[in-house]
């Protein structure tokens, strides 16, 4: 994100402009890089198979993992944005919009891509087909945050982008423990 301002030049209104598609890309980013071993490592080491043993659900378990995953990967994207805001030029109705955005749509991208983690678990370079399998998943939450945050820039109501993708959370957490779950016996299997 700091490089952007050096690429494109250090016009306030074009950095604002563009600001939306770059902190969106940017948290896609940073989600999917650390995705790839959300359940690799205890695949390998056979703490899954423990963990699938315990009296707790497994969708539980899962729901946890994802939890902690975006504890470590959107938080602090979250905690950075004001930092980001100003480097971008934005002012703080966007800085705010942007942040709920984060809020949103961070954990919501974890979630959707969770399954997708599950199923390639098993896989040695699972990397390119869990790309594959993420990214058409992760579609609507990036359209819809760069919406919210395109609108707060105009300085136009962003309730309505909001609340699809608080939907698009609420949906994701609800489905995507259950459906990484079976991911995961399978892989295990």
């Amino acid at each position: 994100i700091t490089l952007f301002p050096l690429s494109v030049g250090p016009q306030p209104q074009l950095l604002a402009r563009i600001a939306p598609g770059i902190i969106q890309v940017a948290a896609l980013l940073a989600s999917l890089l650390a995705l790839e071993r959300l359940f690799r490592d205890d695949l390998q080491d056979g703490s899954l198979e423990q963990l699938m043993l315990l009296p707790v659900p497994l969708p539980a378990v899962v729901l946890a993992k994802v939890l902690a995953h975006w504890a470590v990967t959107g938080l602090p994207l979250i905690m950075l944005s004001p930092l980001v805001a100003l480097l971008l030029g934005m002012d703080v109705y966007g800085w705010k919009i942007m942040a709920l955005t984060l809020l949103l749509g961070t954990p919501a991208l974890g979630f959707l891509a969770a399954p997708g983690v599950g199923l390639t678990a098993g896989l040695r370079r699972g990397g390119v087909l869990l790309g594959i399998l993420v990214l058409p998943l992760s579609v609507p939450v990036l359209i819809f945050a760069a919406a919210a945050m395109d609108a707060a820039s105009m300085h136009l109501p962003a309730d309505g982008y909001l609340a699809v993708l608080g939907a698009l959370l609420a949906g994701s957490a609800t489905l995507s423990p259950f459906a990484t779950a079976a991911a995961l016996r399978l892989s295990v299997q």
